[in-house]
């Protein structure tokens, strides 16, 4: 049976990737603070380490353990924490990694699974849609750090042979999002309209981004697990949706009558972000299945459930 650790399992997407390897039958371990996890994400019959990943116990955790497989989602996800603390973001996120690749290369893991991202990574310099083989110009530490990561990997690919994967993601939406601070728009949006206050839009709505499902997310997470080789992959839709867009779907998939409002934009936000994903396509058969509109349904409905 094949081991997999992953980081972040408590949490919006590491825990639905957990799930998934349970699934299919793998023995799984999950390493998760519980700083935004929740605990009841993490299936069952899993191993739960309520640890940090920047600390000795997972570093131990990994040399006793010995997984084959790492899928790494454990991260400081929020850009605009970064921006007012790189230290710290630089700390969970480049020294919390390190942390878990010098275990790997200790104790004979085979592959990690890195979720990076491609919507911070290549800075609003790319091209649109933005391919793998752009330049990576982040403008924020979150961004610099996730391509700092990806560097390591090739380091402790050539020097250890492990195989890494890097997974650029769009931006991930779905059910289990957290909308306190962290997280995406949706997760913001919805929370407000059912909550009955006002969501507020910044700057003109009319920014854009690339809007993947979380389920969609997750299928790429196991087609990479079968990949042999390393590789760097976009994951998203190819598709642009701007802000306003979201807003108003949003509103009436949760029969809200509460109009767009719109506060200051924030300062260095992306103005346009989407992802060409052909590379997923052609290597990894991947492609995303679900539209915006049945995921935002979906998504309202899991939220409506959560309460």
């Amino acid at each position: 049976m094949t081991r997999v650790l992953v980081t972040g399992g408590a949490g919006f997407i590491g825990s639905q990737v957990a799930e998934e390897l349970v699934a299919r039958g793998w023995e799984v371990a999950v390493v998760d603070n519980l700083s935004t996890g929740r605990r009841e994400y993490v299936p069952a019959t899993a191993q739960f380490c309520p640890y940090d990943i920047n600390s000795q116990e997972t570093f131990e955790l990994i040399c006793r353990w010995r997984p084959q497989v790492i899928s790494h989602h454990a991260a400081q996800m929020n850009v605009r924490f970064s921006v007012a603390n790189p230290l710290e973001d630089a700390r969970e996120n480049i020294l919390g990694s390190l942390n878990i690749f010098q275990a790997a290369a200790q104790s004979g893991v085979k592959k990690i699974i890195f979720a990076s991202t491609g919507g911070a990574i290549y800075g609003d310099a790319a091209p649109v849609p933005s391919r793998e083989a752009d330049a990576a110009l982040p403008d924020c530490p979150y961004g610099v750090a996730k391509l700092a990561v990806e560097h390591y990997l090739r380091f402790y690919q050539r020097q250890y042979g492990l195989v890494p994967i890097s997974l650029r993601y769009a931006n991930v939406y779905g059910p289990r999002q957290n909308g306190l601070g962290e997280a995406g728009v949706v997760a913001i949006f919805i929370e407000k309209f059912l909550a009955g206050e006002q969501p507020v839009i910044n700057g003109d709505g009319l920014q854009t981004r690339d809007f993947v499902y979380v389920g969609d997310v997750v299928t790429a997470n196991l087609m990479a697990l079968d990949y042999p080789k390393a590789g760097v992959f976009n994951i998203g839709t190819g598709r642009e949706t701007d802000i306003l867009t979201i807003f108003l779907k949003l509103k009436e998939l949760t029969g809200s009558t509460l109009g767009p409002v719109h506060g200051p934009a924030k300062p260095g936000e992306q103005r346009r972000s989407v992802l060409d994903c052909q590379q997923a396509k052609d290597l990894l058969s991947w492609q995303p299945q679900m539209s915006l509109t049945e995921g935002l349904t979906r998504t309202v409905a899991a939220f409506r459930k959560r309460g």
